[in-house]
């Protein structure tokens, strides 16, 4: 008797092509579509591709409209996440919550023992780790997913480049109208910035003062909901003539701390909502405290419901809110909120 395994699909090409090589491996797939915002057509669309493809491999697929869940646990998030001055990181909390979460408990309901999807990460049933396409690579986005998912998951992509599922792709017939169609962005229910939907939400363009570092007002800013940290332009500063950087925003006050790019250097980060895979030893650790970053190098310790992390050379742009990966080599040990 085949194994089942349930998989999440978006009609494109990653999870076309893993649901091939699920298929060639020996599984039974069941496919489901998760709705997770209220753009129809663009929920209609895919779903289409879905059904197109389902009945291209004989596979049942799923219909999932979970979009008030998403709205709370993710859409609602990201909106106050910027209310409150800190940079959310919506896809590592969807993918907490939704895909491995959600979705699990829907391969629950279907009396479905495995879950896959197309990210390009590898899984042992005991660990994560990076994919070898180093560019396609998202394990990161994985940090915060609970321990005890990890046997069930199935990730065909991870021993794969990008370039090779695209070669593959080609020879799959129902892809071949929409083989080419752009890839998806990286945050699902941002079309053009983040700035176009907190407008929906609350005024965003209120004048306020730009400080230094010390507290001394400098400048002017538009309203610190359109800065994050790193950032360079937008904001007024008086008199200055080298470039100045987004250090700090006080969402309290509608101010944000600005300074040169050297005062952005950090190395020493505090994180809270620990999520580990494996226990940390007395050794160093890789550490990536953005999605596109090689990381650099750092100790760890644990106090209480934080970690402290030291790291061997500072890092620049390191924001609150977003999250930091922790690495043993390619291995994902697990990960924290960056609080400070």
């Amino acid at each position: 008797m085949k194994n089942k395994v349930l998989l999440g699909m978006s009609g494109g090409v990653d999870s076309t092509v893993t649901a091939v090589l699920l298929q060639e491996a020996g599984y039974e797939v069941v496919g489901v579509y998760m709705k997770l915002h209220d753009n129809d057509e663009y929920h209609n669309s895919n779903f289409e591709k879905v059904k197109l493809v389902g009945k291209y491999l004989g596979i049942k697929t799923h219909f999932l409209d979970i979009s008030s869940e998403f709205k709370t646990n993710v859409y609602d998030y990201f909106v106050d996440s910027y209310k409150k001055g800190i940079t959310p990181n919506p896809c590592v909390i969807c993918n907490r919550e939704i895909k491995f979460g959600r979705m699990t408990q829907f391969a629950n309901e279907l009396d479905i023992e495995f879950v896959s999807t197309g990210h390009y990460i590898k899984c042992d049933g005991k660990a994560i780790y990076m994919g070898i396409d180093k560019e396609k690579d998202q394990s990161y986005f994985l940090g915060q997913i609970s321990k005890t998912v990890l046997p069930r998951l199935i990730f065909p992509l991870g021993d794969w480049e990008k370039s090779t599922v695209k070669e593959f792709a080609k020879k799959i017939d129902v892809l071949k109208e929409f083989a080419t169609q752009k890839e998806s962005s990286e945050i699902c229910f941002v079309d053009n910035t983040y700035i176009d939907i907190l407008a929906r939400h609350m005024d965003i363009d209120i004048a306020g003062e730009t400080i230094n570092s010390d507290g001394v007002v400098v400048g002017s800013h538009s309203g610190y909901m359109h800065y994050t940290i790193g950032k360079r332009r937008g904001f007024f500063v008086n008199g200055a003539h080298d470039p100045h950087f987004v250090l700090d925003i006080k969402p309290e006050s509608n101010q944000i701390v600005v300074g040169k790019y050297d005062e952005l250097a950090i190395s020493e980060i505090v994180l809270k909502e620990i999520n580990l895979f494996s226990e940390v030893e007395n050794k160093k650790y890789l550490i990536k405290a953005r999605y596109r970053t090689s990381g650099v190098m750092g100790s760890i310790i644990i106090d209480n419901k934080k970690i402290t992390i030291i790291l061997d050379k500072p890092i620049y742009g390191v924001a609150k809110g977003q999250m930091s990966a922790i690495y043993d080599g390619n291995r994902l040990v697990g990960s924290g909120i960056i609080d400070s």
